[in-house]
């Protein structure tokens, strides 16, 4: 009986050391930061990945408009089923923001997923999507976020349970959920294509809101960007593929301008949270906004994916 209880006392610690060794934190290859380091970044074309990706509407201060979008003290509260995640302060501020960070620092974020000091990050961070972004999109973005101002607002702390607030159990989600992979596989799909899959997949993380996650939290992996419940609680977010009733009506040259007006081909006009994801593509070349609508064009048709 003795053996017995020991052999499973010993099975117990060794299956929790593994249990902690898989769920640690996997930053970026030392090679691929080296080589990140060594690209001497251009803040003209960060500011092009600063607006796809969204980074003001998290970010900048709730309410915050024109110039005010970017001082990026944070305070913007996003509302889910595990908490409420609170947007940190990410200015170029050194002890309130970024502003001491490397680039190694920041592109183990925005890539892996992993702060300065080894933790893992809730994916309200789209660093899922993010994941998928080029070493010289990387540097770019990074040297634009450090020629904006600094603010010396601190960050918030999430307002997140047990269990949730384990953050080494994140660990266990990023080995069942998270993958640089493309979300969709096109055949042969053109320059242009391909430059939107880059942009709604990357940097645009459009599947964020737009794809249905199942309840721990993880996208739903056969209905990318086929719509989903709205995590604030009212309505649903629209259905992308050429299979919703959404936009599927919609051309290419439709989704493209609106993107940029702001306005329906029935001339109704955004609203809802579309409202500063609109505003940020309009800041977009056209050649990339059509490059966007040429992938949702592109996808395969799926149902409703609230349904």
């Amino acid at each position: 009986m003795k053996r017995l209880a020991l052999g499973f006392a010993v099975a117990a610690i060794a299956g929790a050391g593994i249990a902690w060794t898989l769920t640690a934190a996997r930053p970026v290859a030392a090679e691929r930061l080296e080589a990140i380091a060594a690209i001497d970044g251009s803040a003209s074309a960060g500011e092009t990945l600063f607006w796809a990706g969204g980074c003001a509407s998290c970010h900048a201060a709730p309410g915050a408009d024109g110039d005010a979008k970017l001082v990026l003290s944070g305070g913007v509260r996003l509302k889910s089923d595990f908490g409420t995640f609170i947007a940190p302060n990410i200015s170029p501020d050194p002890d309130a923001g970024i502003g001491a960070w490397s680039i190694a620092d920041f592109a183990n974020a925005m890539l892996a997923g992993v702060s300065p000091d080894g933790q893992h990050y809730y994916p309200a961070f789209p660093f899922t999507s993010y994941t998928r972004m080029t070493d010289r999109d990387i540097a770019d973005l990074f040297a634009f976020l450090k020629t904006l101002p600094p603010s010396q607002v601190a960050s918030l702390p999430h307002e997140v349970g047990f269990p949730f607030n384990i953050r080494r159990s994140l660990g266990g989600w990023k080995l069942l959920f998270f993958t640089d992979q493309p979300r969709v596989t096109l055949a042969g799909p053109d320059e242009q294509i391909a430059r939107g899959q880059y942009l709604v997949e990357g940097p645009g993380h459009c599947g964020e809101c737009h794809t249905p996650r199942n309840p721990i939290g993880g996208f739903v992996s056969d209905a990318w960007l086929s719509g989903a419940q709205n995590p604030e609680g009212e309505g649903v977010i629209p259905n992308l593929t050429p299979g919703g009733k959404s936009i599927s009506g919609w051309s290419a040259s439709d989704i493209a301008y609106y993107l940029e007006s702001g306005f329906t081909p029935d001339f109704d006009s955004v609203g809802g949270s579309m409202v500063d994801v609109q505003k940020n593509m309009a800041k977009l070349t056209g050649g990339d906004r059509d490059a966007i609508a040429a992938y949702l064009k592109a996808l395969p048709e799926r149902a409703n994916g609230w349904e």
